[in-house]
């Protein structure tokens, strides 16, 4: 363990960092350690050699390494209230009756990343184990469809549909009709095999452009059906902070937000709120992953807050522990 003085040092040089992102300085720390700069100076080498401070090339300031950040969290780290105004907005989307999960569970963490600057992501449950609810379909042009798919359990996903032809709007919606006629209530599982043996045998006497429309709708509800429910909120707001400052940094980055071997790693499987530094992130070495379980009782999921190393953990932490909460109770 470190000494008090030290403990006190690397928590002043983590919280200067985290606001400034500029390497911190001793002339900075004397007034607030109540010490001589040479005191600082020689406290700050200290760190250096056990870890916890880096020195830069630019600057003759430290700033924390990962593993400064992890004593900082483990030891030093003060439990944050969230702030009134954090509150409000959040205890907005938790009132709202009329929010189904994935909507409660998306608003918040909206909320969280416009608030912080940084990424946030679910990853939902595979959908396997939901009914079928409703297929809705919104025309962007005559090639173009998102598809809205509703289940029973909250979930709800959309996709956009390229389809090979043109077609009348008339002709999708009796298409969007006869499935919701004969797919309502079916567990997700089963859709892809009632398509094509209950739907595809009769969808030719209700519409012309039957091929067109039964391909793109087999290929999107197959999707929902095996793929784990993934969502990204503020996906380039990480790109703002300045540790991602070199088109080298925004391409690896990004590289691996549409990795999905990469983003299911995040998959948290505890139920405590956990934070993941550096490489222990399995996400990054540039970044934290402050990441939690909800479960309810008809679904369950990861949320995650992703942002640099030099993130307000203290502020993070309290807003997932809050939204992980209210998850739980509102739709235990």
């Amino acid at each position: 363990m470190l000494s008090g003085r030290q403990e006190e040092l690397l928590k002043l040089v983590i919280e200067e960092y985290i606001k400034s992102a500029r390497p911190v300085g001793s002339k900075a720390l004397c007034k607030k350690l109540k010490c001589s700069s040479a005191t600082v100076r020689n406290e700050m080498m200290l760190l250096e050699e056990l870890g916890y401070l880096e020195k830069t090339h630019i600057s003759s300031g430290r700033i924390p390494s990962s593993s400064g950040y992890r004593y900082y969290v483990d030891n030093l780290l003060e439990p944050k209230e969230i702030s009134g105004d954090d509150m409000l907005k959040l205890q907005t989307i938790f009132s709202n009756n009329n929010l189904v999960l994935s909507e409660a569970i998306s608003k918040s963490l909206e909320i969280v990343s416009d608030i912080t600057n940084y990424t946030s992501v679910v990853l939902g449950s595979a959908s396997k184990d939901n009914n079928l609810m409703k297929v809705e379909v919104v025309p962007i042009s005559q090639n173009k469809v998102i598809a809205i798919v509703i289940t029973d359990k909250g979930i709800v996903e959309n996709k956009q549909i390229n389809l090979s032809e043109s077609v009348d709007q008339n002709e999708l919606s009796k298409t969007t009709e006869l499935l919701n006629k004969m797919l309502v209530g079916t567990p997700i599982s089963l859709v892809p095999s009632k398509l094509e043996f209950e739907i595809k045998p009769i969808i030719s006497n209700y519409v012309k452009n039957y091929e067109v429309l039964y391909n793109a709708f087999y290929e999107a509800l197959s999707d929902f059906t095996n793929e784990k429910e993934v969502r990204f909120t503020g996906k380039t707001n990480i790109l703002k902070q300045p540790e991602f400052s070199t088109v080298d940094d925004v391409k690896n980055i990004i590289s691996k937000f549409e990795s999905k071997d990469i983003v299911s790693k995040i998959e948290e499987t505890g139920n405590e709120v956990k934070v993941y530094i550096g490489e222990n992130s399995e996400f990054d070495d540039n970044v934290a992953v402050i990441k939690t379980k909800y479960k309810t009782k008809a679904n369950e999921g990861t949320i995650a807050i992703i942002g640099p190393k030099r993130m307000e953990y203290d502020r993070v932490l309290s807003m997932l522990e809050y939204i992980k909460k209210h998850i739980e109770e509102k739709y235990e």
